[in-house]
């Protein structure tokens, strides 16, 4: 692993690149902005601890220039600042950098936070090396829409990190799969990932659950139990549905982030407990706080890095490759063939709202995977508050005369070329967006307007 020390003090670049080099990194260091970014474009750079103050620019800037261009993304940035602030350290994670330390530095903490970098950086090839195995280097599913490509470099920024992380969405939205995704990026994956629905537990038992007891804690406690942060620990809680937890447990969960100790039921002894957090809500927390009816400081707490999942209706360019990647993941229908969506069915699909989200059409695709005879499946498969909403008319095909037939078919006649250009650049939309003569953004912006009227055949 290749290490860059950016500092403008000469004996702190010297400390850290002997410390660093003495544990098996290569290392190189640099003084200056510029001097830094000569260093950075050549791309071979895996970390770079960076000074926060630097003689001719701030060190968050330039992490947020890099992360900005794409230029270096796959490097991974630890600011050293000797101003500790909690609005320095989200500024910094929200500029793109992985991590922050504090000087003085500690050696043992500078060392452990590279290790956690070298085996994430390990674990990802290990996990790209097996997705191409499965997959045969093809891939099964990429997101299309800007949103959810932007929430893929967020989870795997934050990953590394120890911070909290509260994901918000509507129902369905795959809060729970970003919070996994977290987890299996993080140097924590090969411990525990403990899911807990707040909303699930009765709230007299959560206390129980949440820390465990002892025995004879309480009526029916004829055995102790450890509780579900002591499963996680050295892993993960991912405290789903956060926004239904009772007021004196948020107090609870605060004293566990801040102190890093729980004591069970039944206990005067508290045991510390090495977990990170990960919550989720589909309430707004933000209004609640102002109705007292949840912490303000615990909210503060978790929200330091948020990720929201924006609902499907709104990033209807995943639909398509969602709906293809699902139908897979079902597997053979029953003689034995793989499936295939009928083109009509598909159209009525992508035309459809999902109030229940990603979620709904797992749903969808599960039910039909039953019901499909003959490999296919037909409108006639779908369920009937999605197949009785209409397909679309005429499928692209307008007569001269209509009411807006001109608009129509201009539209139209933009869709079929954007669909020829994108089909002879074997998918490639970036080589689409050129041979068209337009921004890739531009293009996607085209592709969700096309998507929201229901014209996405070929797309």
């Amino acid at each position: 692993m290749h290490v860059l020390v950016i500092d403008d003090e000469a004996a702190l670049r010297q400390i850290l690149s002997n410390l660093v080099s003495r544990a098996g990194y290569s290392v190189d260091v640099a003084s200056t902005v510029v001097e830094a970014t000569a260093k950075l474009v050549r791309g071979d750079v895996d970390v770079a601890l960076c000074d926060v103050r630097l003689p001719d620019g701030d060190g968050i800037e330039l992490v947020r220039s890099f992360k900005a261009s794409g230029t270096v993304i796959d490097t991974q940035f630890i600011m050293v600042t000797a101003f500790a602030s909690m609005e320095t350290a989200v500024e910094a994670l929200r500029a793109g950098a992985t991590d922050y330390i504090v000087k003085p530095v500690h050696n043992e903490e500078l060392l452990h936070r590279l290790a956690q970098i070298e085996a994430m950086c390990g674990l990802r090839a290990e996990n790209k090396a097996l997705r191409n195995l499965v997959t045969g280097g093809r891939g099964l599913y990429k997101f299309n829409s800007p949103a959810m490509q932007q929430i893929d470099r967020l989870i795997s920024r934050v990953a590394v990190t120890n911070s909290t992380v509260l994901i918000t969405g509507e129902s369905g939205t795959g809060k729970g799969v970003a919070a996994r995704s977290i987890h299996e990026q993080s140097p924590r994956a090969a411990f525990p990932f403990i899911p807990v629905n707040c909303s699930a537990i009765p709230e007299n038992l959560l206390e129980s659950e949440f820390f465990g007891h002892t025995k004879g804690a309480f009526t029916g406690a004829d055995r102790a139990r450890k509780g579900l942060f002591t499963e996680a620990d050295r892993g993960t809680i991912f405290l789903d549905e956060i926004g239904e937890l009772p007021l004196n447990l948020q107090t609870k969960l605060l004293h566990v982030i801040e102190d890093k100790q729980i004591r069970s039921v039944g206990s005067e002894q508290a045991r510390s407990v090495d977990v990170r957090i990960i919550a989720a809500t589909n309430r707004n927390l933000e209004e609640m706080v102002k109705e007292g009816k949840f912490r303000e400081d615990l909210y503060f707490r978790l929200s330091m890095f948020n990720i929201h999942m924006p609902p499907l209706r709104e990033r209807r360019s995943d639909i398509s490759g969602l709906i293809r990647y699902l139908v897979h993941n079902a597997g053979l229908d029953s003689s034995g063939g793989m499936l295939e969506m009928d083109p009509e069915a598909e159209e009525v699909m992508l035309s459809y709202k999902w109030p229940g989200n990603v979620r709904q059409l797992e749903n969808v695709i599960n039910r039909v995977h039953i019901l499909a005879d003959g490999g296919r499946i037909t409108l006639a498969d779908l369920p009937p508050e999605i197949s009785n909403q209409g397909a679309p008319q005429n499928h692209g095909k307008f007569v001269a005369g209509e009411e807006g037939s001109l608009r129509d078919q201009l539209r139209h006649r933009e869709a079929e070329l954007i669909a020829k250009a994108i089909s002879e650049a074997g998918g490639d939309r970036k080589a689409a967006a050129q041979k068209l003569g337009i921004g890739l953004s531009s293009l996607y912006r085209k592709l969700e307007e096309l998507a929201d009227l229901g014209i996405t055949r070929g797309m």
